[in-house]
């Protein structure tokens, strides 16, 4: 689209967003105002009727896009005399399983690569080792050990889910709920890729070797060691992992 200066001048190019459909633009108008915090956790939204008069639309554009904010967790929304929709408190675990299944798409469709989610945990989880040997609790310390005792004589599948189990917890009790948030629903999408059939016992066994020393490392308040000791096992790991290419 262009437009033409008065005169007959040579024409401007004009930045244009295409228009949404109007039940979006009520939804997209209405997320922004969750996100930024204008709408708290909490807060009920104005009914159908009222919201429909304030943008200019439809009863029926408002209900769609109301549908749409609940499909992504935004809003929850009540039936009976004290109803209505409410800002949705917000939930770490449901948020990490939201990213882990879009994760998994872009790493279906090529649009990203294992190596780019494993560089990303390689990034992420050794700091959270450090901030968890920092602060970590005797709750969270005992949680972490209940990790990695008494997993050398259970079958591939159930060891699988301890190891895991193991990463969950080290980043819980780092401190820091956005660090978990992260790295939830990339582990997601790696434990699926691992072909756990071929991994012999001997590597499982190694496996287990490096969660007792970070543990141990943790437990002990040694940050820096047990950063250390998390990146070289993750990197012990890269090869057990399916290449997307492959």
């Amino acid at each position: 689209m262009a437009a033409t200066r008065p005169g007959g001048g040579e024409s401007a190019k004009l930045r244009v967003r295409p228009v949404q459909a109007a039940y979006r633009q009520v939804a997209e108008q209405l997320r922004d105002q969750i996100v930024s915090g204008a709408l708290p956790s909490g807060s009920r939204l104005p009914s159908e009727t009222e919201l429909g008069s304030m943008f200019g639309v439809s009863r029926s554009t408002v209900r769609e896009a109301l549908r749409q904010l609940a499909s992504q967790h935004l809003i929850d929304t009540t039936r009976g005399v004290t109803g209505g929709s409410f800002v949705a408190a917000p939930d770490a675990g449901r948020i990490a399983d939201n990213l882990g299944g879009s994760l998994g798409l872009l790493v279906n469709s090529r649009g990203m690569s294992v190596d780019n989610l494993i560089e990303a945990r390689l990034l992420l989880e050794p700091h959270a080792a450090r901030l968890a040997a920092e602060r970590a609790d005797e709750d969270g310390l005992a949680e972490l050990r209940r990790t990695v005792e008494g997993t050398g004589h259970l079958d591939p599948d159930e060891g699988f889910t301890v190891h895991w189990d193991f990463h969950t917890t080290l980043v819980s009790i780092s401190g820091n709920p956005l660090l978990h948030v992260m790295c939830s629903p990339i582990n997601a999408v790696l434990r699926g890729r691992m072909h756990r059939d071929r991994i012999s016992r001997p590597a499982w066994d190694g496996i287990d070797e490096d969660h007792v020393k970070i543990y141990e490392a943790v437990a002990r308040g040694e940050a820096d060691i047990a950063e250390t000791l998390v990146r070289e096992h993750l990197l012990g790991l890269k090869p057990l992992y399916e290449r997307m290419e492959d």
